[in-house]
């Protein structure tokens, strides 16, 4: 899939449910996900030959069993991820010898919770990316099979935030450290069965190659006898008009010339796993909000809305990019005028703001003249959206709700301020 994304910043239904509708049903700020998206954005990945789903882009227990249920199988970083996996209806161990293991930990530490769930209740399969976890894992749970997660010596993504590989990142097994690290796991019993390797988002076909290149060269410098090699995510989306879907075909050509070599040389089949978060859930999601606020500070014309950073922080973390569109209020169609605007929240902090570029700089968008009461969409939010939400300014988490078959469904419940306070003690 290689065509170009187009927008439109005027709405009247969210997947074929009137906006109006929605707002009224389920309260604003809402999540909207869309259940036909998430398995179309699967399926285009049919290719690989296990697609592992990236739970932390977005964790509620309904879209992890949705995904289970066509065919993902899952990575989580946290103790608490593996127990919503197995919430969710996920196994500890793959079904028989050669499929892939349902649930796989991946993180560069094993903090006290994940390494005795691990080792004690829940032997999922751990993918490390430090000396250390293989050396803690070694004492508890010695004799089990690990992957390692490597880091090639340079990284990639659409901010400094998001880069995962060099030496400035803290994840992954630093390549010319590989050896040390199968020495340590021969001395636990610990069996390296496969490699993974994920240098940031964003990741263009460029540096796909050198990727590529990396793993083989780990793969073929080291003693190995790996079955699975991890490509990892970072598969970039459009979020702006003309951009382009990502080449998947070249994608899986890249890799799978990697994999050719591989299996050349190790004599057996070698199984390649991709690792998508974003890809498979941003498009899904829109996050609607209303306008409570139309105001004019000097020269900029404001919407603000009762969704804030609270509700969707990658604006303001590191300048990421949202569409945005305006549905009517009431029966009145939109005026047809569309003017320069700033989109702001409700939160008491200047930098509650949508519409704001890396390093805090703010923008405007060109959007239809809306007034009070209108609704205004954050589309592509369903990945690092409400998993990333807080609870700043004791604002309640927002209720989600998934779309499926033209049906919505609920799948959070707005927080309440009981639920809000209950761990608190005076």
């Amino acid at each position: 899939m290689s065509d170009h994304f187009t927008f439109c910043n005027r709405r009247s239904e969210i997947s074929g449910i009137p906006v109006k509708e929605l707002a009224q049903e389920f309260g604003t700020p809402l999540f909207v996900y869309d259940a036909a998206s998430i398995k179309q954005r699967l399926a285009d990945l049919a290719s690989f030959d296990i697609v592992r789903y990236a739970q932390k882009a977005c964790s509620n227990i309904a879209i992890l069993k949705l995904l289970r249920e066509n065919g993902a199988v899952i990575d989580a970083v946290s103790a608490m991820e593996i127990k919503r996996a197995l919430a969710a209806g996920y196994s500890v161990e793959p079904e028989a010898e050669g499929k892939p293991y349902p649930i796989v930990y991946t993180a560069d530490i094993f903090d006290k919770e994940a390494l005795d769930l691990i080792a004690d209740e829940a032997p999922v399969h751990v993918n490390c990316g430090s000396m250390d976890m293989i050396w803690q894992l070694g004492e508890r749970a010695p004799g089990r099979k690990i992957t390692l997660r490597i880091n090639p010596g340079f990284g990639h993504g659409h901010s400094q935030k998001t880069n995962t590989g060099g030496d400035q990142a803290k994840h992954g097994i630093w390549f010319s450290e590989v050896h040390r690290c199968l020495d340590l796991a021969a001395h636990f019993d610990l069996e390296v069965v496969g490699l993974h390797m994920h240098i940031g988002s964003g990741t263009d076909l460029d540096h796909l190659a050198k990727v590529c290149e990396a793993m083989a060269n780990v793969a073929l410098t080291n003693p190995f006898d790996i079955t699975t090699i991890s490509c990892g995510g970072g598969l970039p989306i459009p979020y702006k008009n003309g951009e382009e879907y990502i080449d998947l075909k070249e994608y899986h050509r890249l890799w799978q010339t990697t994999m050719d070599h591989l299996e050349s040389k190790f004599g057996h089949p070698i199984h390649l796993e991709i690792e998508p978060g974003r890809y498979l859930l941003a498009e899904s999601c829109c996050l609607l909000s209303q306008i409570r606020a139309v105001k004019k500070q000097g020269e900029n014309d404001f919407y603000l809305v009762d969704a804030g950073f609270n509700d969707l922080v990658r604006p303001i973390m590191y300048g990421a990019y949202h569409p945005i569109s305006i549905a009517s209020g009431d029966d009145t169609p939109l005026s047809e005028k569309e003017k320069d605007v700033i989109i702001g929240g409700p939160l008491c902090e200047s930098g509650d703001i949508f519409t704001q570029e890396e390093g805090g700089f703010v923008s405007k968008r060109r959007l239809p003249v809306a007034d009070v009461g209108d609704y205004l969409i954050l589309e592509k939010t369903g990945a690092y959206g409400s998993v990333m939400s807080s609870n700043y300014n004791s604002k309640p988490f927002a209720a989600e709700i998934l779309i499926s078959e033209g049906k919505p469904k609920l799948i959070r419940k707005r927080q309440t301020f009981e639920q809000l306070i209950e761990n608190e003690i005076f």
